[in-house]
């Protein structure tokens, strides 16, 4: 099977700090794969790497089989869509719901519109009674999920997460965890995640890898992370360090 994701040997250099170093990580079709590790380990950098946001200094980057030049092109947004962190910050203040969400659509020239906005709006759980609020009259979890809802308007493959409840009450995380997997399974997505929380990794994802100071340090299965099987001190020490985290209840929403 062709992975979903493939990269090899990935280098991102700012200013000569090394940001990335060699960086391999591979995704199947279908497969919730996590990245962890403290801050500036390079885990968002990863992720930003791949949408093209920062340019790779070496390495290369596979899309479904098809290896990826400097600039991403239309085919690329198709297929591969990008949630922040910040979902205040990545929403355009000036504009309503329906505007975010049509933009998109405008810029790949796609006609069904008022179809995919009413489909994505339900999946997230807003409805049309949202379509023509502003960011500012959303709460911090409407927010994200108009975020997601713009991300999946165009209907991708492959969502890349950059900690995208990590700015989001705890009461409000729950439930946007459940949402991004009943999308993922709905739709048969792919999702390359990252996150510091340890509990919200071992619930979304299958498999993670372990970062420190850009370089993958190990890649593990959810259930080794529960049952402490690591091979690298370094992981140990993370683990240490997030002791008595829990598996995210996913039943209250």
């Amino acid at each position: 099977m062709t992975p979903a994701l493939s990269v090899k040997g990935l280098e991102v250099v700012f200013d000569r700090f090394h940001a990335l170093k060699g960086v391999d990580v591979e995704v199947e079709p279908g497969q919730s794969f996590g990245l962890v590790g403290e801050s500036g380990s390079g885990k968002s950098t990863l992720l930003r790497a791949i949408a093209g946001l920062v340019p790779a200094a070496a390495g290369t980057i596979m899309v479904d089989g098809n290896r990826l030049g400097h600039s991403r092109d239309k085919a690329f947004y198709r297929r591969v869509q990008m949630v922040f962190q910040d979902p205040y910050g990545s929403l355009n203040p000036r504009q309503t719901v329906d505007r975010l969400l049509q933009e998109p659509l405008a810029i790949h020239g796609i006609a069904d519109g008022e179809r995919r906005i009413q489909r994505a709006l339900d999946e997230v759980g807003l409805g049309n009674g949202f379509r023509f609020r502003y960011p500012h009259q959303l709460s911090g979890g409407q927010r994200q999920r108009v975020a997601i809802a713009r991300a999946l308007i165009l209907e991708p493959s492959i969502l890349l997460l950059d900690e995208p409840t990590s700015a989001l009450d705890a009461s409000v995380q729950a439930e946007v965890l459940n949402l991004l997997e009943s999308v993922r399974r709905w739709r048969k997505l792919t999702f390359l995640m990252v996150s510091h929380d340890l509990g919200v990794i071992n619930h979304m994802c299958d498999r993670l890898m372990v970062m420190q100071n850009g370089e993958a340090v190990e890649e593990l299965g959810a259930e080794d992370l529960v049952s402490g099987r690591v091979n690298k001190e370094y992981t140990y020490n993370l683990l240490r360090a997030s002791e008595g985290f829990v598996r995210q209840n996913t039943n209250s929403s």
